[in-house]
């Protein structure tokens, strides 16, 4: 699965980003990387709940082709 543009633009700032980092244990480079390629990885379950917190999307906003 992939996230939706609308949500990779509200996930692109450093407040959900450095969320991100803490819930996937990883670094901001990282974090840049995986918005950039629309990573699988921010499409478990503890990335979805800080979108879900962080941006007040619905998941049909947030996942493609759901």
């Amino acid at each position: 699965m992939k996230l939706t543009q609308k949500a990779l633009k509200a996930i692109n700032n450093p407040p959900i980003r450095r969320r991100l980092m803490d819930v996937l244990g990883c670094t901001e480079f990282t974090i840049a990387r995986y918005i950039q390629k629309n990573s699988d990885n921010l499409t478990k379950a503890a990335s979805l709940q800080v979108i879900r917190e962080h941006t007040g999307l619905p998941d049909n906003e947030i996942l493609e082709g759901k």
